[in-house]
């Protein structure tokens, strides 16, 4: 069934960014009833303009909140003095511009360049990662910190939305934290938490791990079709179309990244007159495989908490 919640990731710059939202797509964003999350890049008059545009269009936006390259892009276990003076210039932003922001969004994951040495050489970056994980007090102490930031931020009037790795499941079904030392992310609570599940990344487990992960999340991610940091294979019309109608048969809030692959790919018109109401099932081997990895990382997650002190 279509999602109760539809909702888009955005990560441009201007000028591609005023080419991407235009008149046919704004309309066709606000026909689905869909809002745009977007990677705030920059705090430009133009991209103000564009939040008020689309509100005006009874668009929702959120902010996806995101630092120069150097400084990690996303947010990791050793930037949070940066990703608060961040909040704090965001708030002033919206304030100043008088936007309507539904929510200020956190993506936990390890710093750009490190998620960019991971995909040109895993097993180089795993091992840096996995030595690094002995450190207890580094994962301790930023989950701490921002879960102080997301109180500031809801005592500012605004949701905060959370973007995990699905790898945090298994930490709480295992009640441990191998992963979020491991992987970057972190267990902070917030009123939205998006489980993102890229099928286009993950090869054959793609859709099976949508498939199995969408019940037990609040809120699902799927993708990608364009657009972002990977150097990988996107997702075909098809693809998405069989994950979309996983993700929604399982949860009423489902997010797609991103937003200018699907305008650049024509999906987005497609998307029109899309049936959400036919069943797929991901295949037997997807199944297997996405159980099997499941299975591996919450066993390890599992072992590492017993050997915690």
């Amino acid at each position: 069934m279509k999602p109760t919640t539809l909702r888009f990731f955005n990560e441009l710059d201007e000028p591609a960014l005023q080419h991407v939202f235009t008149t046919r797509s704004i309309e066709t964003l606000a026909g689905l009833g869909a809002g745009i999350t977007m990677g705030l890049r920059d705090r430009s008059v133009g991209r103000a303009q564009l939040i008020r545009r689309l509100a005006e269009a009874r668009v929702p936006v959120g902010g996806w909140l995101l630092l120069p390259p150097a400084q990690g892009y996303f947010a990791t276990h050793d930037n949070v003095e940066l990703i608060e003076g961040l909040v704090d210039d965001t708030l002033r932003w919206a304030e100043r511009e008088a936007l309507p922001l539904e929510a200020i969004g956190l993506d936990f994951e390890p710093p750009l360049d490190e998620l960019q040495s991971f995909m040109a050489n895993p097993l180089a970056m795993g091992s840096r990662w996995s030595w690094r994980a002995r450190d207890q007090t580094r994962w301790r102490s930023a989950l701490t910190a921002y879960q102080r930031l997301v109180t500031r931020i809801t005592d500012a009037g605004l949701k905060v939305e959370t973007y995990q790795f699905p790898l945090l499941l298994a930490d709480r079904e295992a009640k441990g934290s191998l992963w979020q030392r491991v992987a970057g992310g972190l267990d902070v609570k917030g009123e939205r938490e998006v489980v993102m599940v890229y099928s286009s990344l993950l090869g054959l487990a793609g859709s099976g791990l949508v498939e199995r992960v969408a019940p037990r999340a609040r809120a699902i991610g799927i993708g990608s079709t364009g657009g972002g940091i990977d150097p990988f294979p996107k997702l075909s019309w098809p693809a998405l179309e069989h994950d979309l109608l996983l993700a929604s048969a399982q949860c009423t809030d489902v997010s797609i990244f991103s937003f200018e692959g699907c305008v650049e790919n024509d999906y987005l018109e497609r998307l029109r007159d899309f049936d959400w109401q036919r069943a797929v099932t991901a295949t037997r081997g997807a199944r297997l495989t996405s159980q099997l990895i499941e299975l591996a990382c919450t066993g390890l997650s599992s072992w590492s908490s017993k050997r915690s002190p």
